[in-house]
Formats: C-alpha cells, structure tokens, sequence
C-alpha cells in the first residue's frame, strides 16, 4: 500500500514507494528556514486574512527550504489545473490534437450522401464557431448538398457532464457542460436591450453569428434571482429578471446540452454553404462510416497554455476526461488522484480536473513535491513553459509583473479560499512552491444564495493574494 505520510513541512522518503522509482529519496531533516517564524507570522498577522494559511517553498531538487503547515490539506481550486496540466501530458503526450470529424455511412453520388452524415466529436474543448464554420466549407467543397438519410451528431467520446459542480450559481458560464461535442466553451452569447428588449441567443465566436434555438431565455417582471433554469430534452430553458437587466448588454450563458447546441449550430452552418441537412439526432451510439472532412485541434501544449492562462474549466475537465477515459467526473478525479500518487508518490484528493469543486483536498507539501518532480520528468518538464506570468500585488491589491522576480505560476480562487503554486526565480536562484489560504468555517457557512458575492469574499481574496506575495518577496530576500 502506498504510504501517505508527510513530515514536516516535506514529504516523508519516496524511494520505497511503488511506480515512483525514479523520485529522489527525501531525508526527513527540518527545512532550513528562508524566513523567520516570527517574520512569517507578523505577515499573516496583519494581511487580514482568515482562517489557515500554509505554505512550502523548496529548492529546484524539491529539497524544503521553508514551511507552514505544509501537510494540511485545503482546497486547491484551480491551482489543481496543475496537475491536471502534468496528467495530459503524461498520458495523451504533448503533440495530442483532438479532431472533430464529419462522416457518411455510404457514398456521395451526386452530390448527395446515400445514407447517413455524422458530425462526430472527441471532445474537443476548443472548438469554435469559426472551425465548425470551416468543417462545413470542407463538406460543400467536397460537392456535398444534401444527405438521404439523417444528420447524427456524436458526443459519447466523453461522458456527458450536465455541470462540472452543482454548487455553483445556475448562471455561472464557467461552470458548463462537458461532452465529446463541445463549442464555445459550451456557452451561448447572450444580448439584451433596456430592460430586457430584444434579448436574443446566438453562436458567436468571430466570423458568423449563429442564431441558437436550443437555449432560449424569457425576460420576467422581477428582481431576483437574477436567472433560473430548467432543462428539457435538448433544451435549455431560462428565465432572467428584467430588474437585473439595466439599460443593456450582454453576457455569455452555460450551455448544458452540447451534443444539441453543436449539431443546431453546425446545421445552420451547413445551410450556409449550400448543404440541406435534416434536423439532428443526438445519439451516444458509436458512429461508422467514411471520413469526409476533418478538423484538427491545436496541439495539446497550446490547449494548456491557454487553460492555464485564462484557467479554463471546461478545457481542463474535457483534458482531463480525455486523458482518464473514466465515464465520470468523480471518477476521472479519483483516477487523477491515483496517478499523481503511482508518478510522484503524492497524495492529493481530487475531485474533478478544474479545481471548481470545493471538496477537493491538497496540501502545499504534497503539490510542491509534484512540481518539483516534473522538472525531471520528459512531458512535465513542459509545465514550467506552459505556466502564466504572474504579478505581485502591491498594498491596494494591484498587480505587476516584476522583473526581478519572475513567477511562473497557477491562482485559484474559491469563495474563502486562495491558492498559489508554481516556480519563482530571482538572483539566478530558482524555487519551487505552494501557498494555501483558506477559512473552511466561512466557506461552509454560506447560504446559496451568497454563493455568487458572498459578504467579505473579495476583500478576503485581495488580501490572500497580497499575503502571497509578501511571502515570496520574503523568501527571495532572504535565499
């Protein structure tokens, strides 16, 4: 059985852990301190933030030099894209492209499909309108104009995943569906006039503007909530009150029926390019046919960079699913989990690939093992390159990007909890570390309806972000 013991501040020796034979045995000596306890304390202190705050920093080996709490486990929130960026790597390789594909399950003849066309998806979660756009002009350049049959659209390379945490507030748009057809990041485009007027749905993503008939919203004579939602059988139904609404605008809505809103989408498109396509079947069952015409992602290192970047949820959890094969989140979480112990001889409790879900457990020790290791590693050595540049936050909470210390990291924020991992240089000396912040006790009181601001959230969060780079402006002195 894989031991799960931590000392303190580092992790207990991996040299006798099973699959991870090639991890440096870590002696188990007290970490030699970068700051005083006094000064790390003093900082914590004053930075206004409740509740647990721990943290590791070690030298580029993983040996540890400083440490708070390093084995509680807290919530990692998107931090966890991290790993998740590590376990792709690892398990599609990093010239992973997913393709998007239409297929025809007899010949063309005449410009016309004797039989069925399919729309068959990977999981794809970059797919735009624009590259559906173009998958339809590879079909009329094909001569095709029209089928015999049926249009099927195929999502079952992943499991369909209505939300990725019920949790969250109904209308939150990075909290949408996951499936093997993906678009937008499975969002629609929401516009509205004074007071609701002329609120409309639509598929854009650049060149064309899709109408969308499969997410429809009403416009009610209330306050709040500000959206409900209920679903029907490939609809997404919503309402929005028209006190929420103001003079105008627009926003972008979850969509919780993917299969459906790429099939619609992609038949408008067709119709565009002069191909009369019937109205879609949704199918999980597995298509056959010949390949018609083909649209290929960016290789998997640009779909992480990008993930990290704007710390996409969908992306990561359509990554994730893809590099586990499991037939569920919680499953696909626990198989990440598993992995990260059998590579890096870590035990983290993960429940899904984004870090959305709150019940997800990390400890600093444990990620700074992690990404300590990947540096050796052939695919986790691209982490580093694929990670943001992160800033440090001045006293008011704005950030710069320094030129003195450079960051390459992973945030995460949930509501009362604060995460910050990565590696930082400075003075030619290199370190690799985690901060967790986190007040379990707020978090868990909160009413659902706080979900979305809940009182104090964003100063709390400032200050969080603040502390954490008063730690790191600290280490760095002192190295």
């Amino acid at each position: 059985m894989i031991s799960r013991r931590f000392i303190m501040g580092g992790l207990a020796a991996i040299a006798a852990v099973p699959g991870c034979a090639g991890a440096p045995a870590v002696s188990p000596r007290p970490p030699v301190r970068l700051t005083s306890t006094g000064a790390a304390e003093a900082l914590i202190a004053r930075s206004g933030v409740s509740g647990n705050v721990a943290f590791v920093v070690a030298d580029a080996s993983g040996r540890v030099l400083d440490s708070r709490g390093g084995d509680a486990t807290l919530p990692p929130a998107s931090t966890t894209k991290a790993i998740t960026a590590l376990y792709a790597l690892d398990r599609l390789g990093p010239g992973f492209r997913y393709a998007t594909s239409l297929m025809a399950s007899g010949p063309v003849s005449g410009g016309v499909v004797q039989g069925d066309l399919w729309l068959v998806g990977s999981g794809d979660p970059t797919l735009d309108t624009d590259a559906l756009d173009a998958l339809a002009a590879q079909l009329a350049a094909r001569g095709v104009r029209g089928v015999t049959g049926r249009f099927m659209a195929y999502g079952g390379a992943l499991p369909l995943v209505p939300q990725i945490d019920p949790q969250q507030p109904v209308g939150a748009n990075y909290n949408a569906a996951i499936s093997g057809l993906n678009l937008n990041f499975n969002r629609v485009y929401f516009r509205w006039g004074a007071g609701g007027a002329g609120a409309s749905l639509d598929a854009r993503s650049g060149r064309v503007v899709p109408p969308v008939t499969m997410s429809r919203i009403r416009v009610v004579g209330r306050t709040s909530p500000a959206y409900t939602y209920s679903s029907g059988q490939g609809v997404d139904n919503w309402t929005v009150a028209s006190g929420a609404l103001g003079r105008g605008g627009n926003r972008w809505l979850p969509v919780r029926h993917p299969d459906d809103y790429t099939a619609e989408v992609f038949r408008w498109l067709a119709a565009r390019h002069g191909v009369a396509l019937p109205q879609p079947v949704v199918t999980r069952s597995a298509p056959s046919g010949t390949a018609l015409a083909t649209h290929a992602s960016g290789p998997l290192t640009e779909i992480l960079a990008d993930m990290l970047e704007y710390s996409n949820n969908m992306s990561a959890e359509a990554v994730g699913l893809t590099a586990s094969r499991q037939g569920s989140l919680a499953a696909s979480g626990a198989a990440m989990s598993q992995w990260a112990a059998a590579k890096y001889g870590v035990a983290m409790d993960l429940r899904d690939h984004s870090g959305l879900s709150g019940r997800s457990r990390v400890a600093p020790a444990q990620m700074v093992h992690a990404l300590a290791l990947a540096q050796a590693d052939p695919n986790g050595r691209y982490l580093r390159g694929l990670m943001k540049n992160e800033g440090l936050f001045d006293a008011n909470g704005r950030e710069t990007l320094s030129d003195a210390i450079r960051i390459k990291g992973k945030t995460g924020t949930l509501n009362f909890a604060s995460g910050l991992v990565g590696y930082v240089s400075a003075g030619g000396v290199e370190r690799v570390f985690a901060i967790y912040c986190a007040d379990l006790s707020r978090r868990e009181g909160l009413e659902s309806d706080e979900e979305a601001r809940p009182v104090g959230g964003a100063a709390w969060t400032r200050n969080a972000r603040i502390l954490q780079s008063r730690l790191i402006e600290a280490w760095v002195a002192q190295a």
